[in-house]
């Protein structure tokens, strides 16, 4: 399954909030959305969807199993769980939100069984997230480098993450960008600010085409509709040769999730 390249995150976002972004999204024209069990926000995503009067079969919905749901007989249920309170019978893409900490459940375990609800029709594809890629290559052994739509991870010009970059295209795995704009950081970075005014574009343009062209899907999130309109046009927005290699001249390692008890060793 080909990702699109674009969509709407939902990080952080609760209630109200995530109702009317992802209204305006959809109304601006994303039909691409990201959420997750520990989100606490499906049930809202799957009313701002339903009120939306969007036809399902034009809508790309991801969700993620949490750590607590990862063994075989939990997996199932909770996939469940989600797809209620999405409104929908099956969503388009599940992933493994974090490896099970401490191994406690182990990688063939947790990628059988989300094989097995795709097979029977709960998602449509399957993937991982914060794999790094010992874990990745875990989740390969257990069910297929074909089977690994995305490995959805950090990314952002601060953090290029190129050893599981390489990987992932040595094994034909997609990557998704989370936090591609590093928390707001990269839109005041100079360089970026100077490419920006180059092409008129906005910082937040610039950032997200050079992940899209890099071959990274995007899942920007944002409160504003304008900056959700906004964002949209950087599907059109092409930057040369030597914007892309100015950009990767500010990778630094620096990353900005690495949460005690989930995180892996990274790569």
């Amino acid at each position: 399954m080909n990702i699109p390249a674009f969509g709407l995150g939902t990080f952080r976002l609760k209630g109200q909030t995530v109702i009317d972004s992802v209204r305006n999204g959809l109304e601006v024209g994303y039909r691409v959305i990201d959420t997750a069990q520990i989100y606490g926000n499906e049930a809202e995503v799957g009313q701002a969807i339903a009120d939306s009067g969007v036809a399902r079969d034009e809508l790309f919905i991801t969700t993620k199993i949490w750590v607590d749901n990862l063994s075989k007989d939990k997996l199932f249920p909770s996939l469940r769980e989600s797809l209620s309170k999405l409104r929908t019978n099956r969503v388009d893409l599940t992933l493994i939100h974090w490896p099970s900490p401490g191994n406690a459940v182990s990688v063939a375990e947790f990628m059988t069984a989300l094989a097995q609800a795709k097979s029977e029709g709960l998602t449509r594809a399957i993937g991982i997230s914060n794999f790094n890629i010992d874990l990745a290559r875990r989740a390969i052994d257990a069910v297929g480098a074909q089977e690994i739509a995305t490995n959805q991870v950090e990314l952002h010009p601060y953090l290029q993450n190129r050893k599981l970059a390489e990987f992932s295209q040595a094994n034909g795995i997609h990557l998704t960008s989370y936090m591609t704009l590093a928390y707001g950081k990269a839109l005041g970075d100079p360089l970026i600010v100077e490419i920006a005014r180059k092409h008129e574009a906005t910082p937040a343009q610039v950032v997200l085409a050079w992940a899209m062209q890099l071959g990274y899907a995007v899942i920007p999130s944002s409160t504003k509709r304008e900056n959700l309109a906004s964002n949209l046009l950087a599907t059109s927005l092409r930057l040369d040769a030597d914007d892309m290699a100015r950009i990767a001249t500010l990778d630094r390692d620096e990353r900005l999730t690495d949460p005690d008890g989930l995180a892996p060793i990274w790569d």
